[in-house]
């Protein structure tokens, strides 16, 4: 699920950030020439790079200004504006040192970050990253190839070249990728990341959250929101789910039975109809990447995107869960085939009858 966005001020912009992770070094990412914060999560190679990195750090992302949710800007800014960015970004999460990642054209403004603050750069990793080095006619002022191989052998610093044609770092060859980034910034590379378990996952929203949001007024909506995550708990711990994310009136939680995860979607939706509110969940099950105390890939994102084509009020699930749990006593409709968004095919998905 998205984290929480903030904002910081640098210069009078707002630029949006998102911190997620626990580990004991900061590591802030620095995208190429466009991003989008929000955008990112709604992609699964993205979001397994991310929660792999924050599986050993306290992860800061965000958008500079004038990409993504940050504000909009008038002009191209400079180097140094963006590297200044970064720095209020580090001053609004309470961060006085941080790791620096930067790919493609981020690269770049975290060289010049680390040269300008090296008191508050633990380190600096460049990914797909590029500037010239060598010597070319109209640029004789660059290294010579004797000059290029003493850089590469400086003390502390090391140089990884990856086979491979992707030019960001999340596609085919991302473990490699942030196993070396693990390892150079810890001292340790835990091959075992990739520990997979079988799961089924339960999401659940409110339907038409905004517009009761609106309707009801800030005050109203925080007691309505409060009643309903106790409600959500009480109905997890009662059919033993164990809650992996909330955000806003979003839950997402992992069972090791598939019978119970539809039984507590529905308990939860019962419990919410006097209230006024109408939720949408969906259950699917599947192979999980654990990380850390979440879980990740493609059975996760099948399951998010379920819970989406839900109806107000309506428990989804895949053919997976409807196949499985024959026998229980739970009956599903048919609703026929529907694209879910970034997962390749068409899916069948059944409703639970009540």
């Amino acid at each position: 699920m998205t984290p929480q966005t903030r904002y910081a001020n640098s210069g009078g912009v707002s630029i949006a950030y998102q911190v997620l992770g626990e580990g004991a070094l900061d590591l802030v990412v620095v995208p190429g020439w466009v991003s989008n914060l929000d955008a990112f999560w709604e992609e699964p190679s993205v979001e397994a790079f991310f929660l792999r990195l924050a599986s050993f750090s306290r992860l800061i992302l965000y958008d500079k200004r004038g990409t993504g949710l940050s504000d909009r800007v008038a002009d191209l800014p400079s180097l140094e504006v963006r590297m200044d960015d970064v720095r209020a970004v580090l001053d609004a999460v309470g961060s006085q040192r941080a790791a620096l990642l930067g790919y493609s054209e981020g690269g770049a403004m975290c060289a010049l970050f680390a040269a300008t603050y090296p008191q508050r750069t633990s380190a600096l990793i460049t990914v797909g990253s590029y500037s010239r080095m060598m010597a070319a006619p109209g640029y004789e002022f660059g290294r010579t190839q004797e000059q290029k191989d003493a850089f590469l052998d400086i003390p502390g610093a090391t140089f990884i070249e990856l086979q491979g044609i992707d030019h960001v770092p999340w596609l085919s060859d991302s473990e490699n990728i942030t196993g070396h980034i693990e390892e150079f910034l810890t001292g340790m590379h835990h091959h075992d990341v990739d520990d997979r378990i079988l799961a089924t996952v339960l999401f659940t929203d409110i339907a038409g959250a905004t517009e009761t949001a609106a309707r009801l007024g800030d005050k109203r909506w925080r007691e309505l929101l409060a009643q309903h995550h106790v409600a959500v708990r009480h109905e997890l711990q009662r059919f033993r789910g164990r809650e992996v994310d909330t955000a806003g009136d979003g839950f997402f939680a992992t069972f090791d039975g598939l019978a119970r995860a539809v039984r507590c979607a529905c308990a939860v939706s019962d419990a919410m109809r006097p209230l006024g509110i109408e939720l949408r969940a969906g259950v699917h099950t599947g192979e999980c990447e654990v990380m850390g105390d979440k879980v990740g890939g493609i059975a996760v994102h099948i399951g998010a995107r379920i819970t989406a084509c839900a109806e107000a009020g309506e428990v989804l699930v895949s053919r997976t869960v409807k196949d499985l749990v024959s026998g229980s006593g739970l009956a599903f409709n048919e609703r026929g085939e529907e694209s879910l968004k970034g997962v390749p095919g068409r899916w069948m998905l059944f409703a639970e009858q009540r």
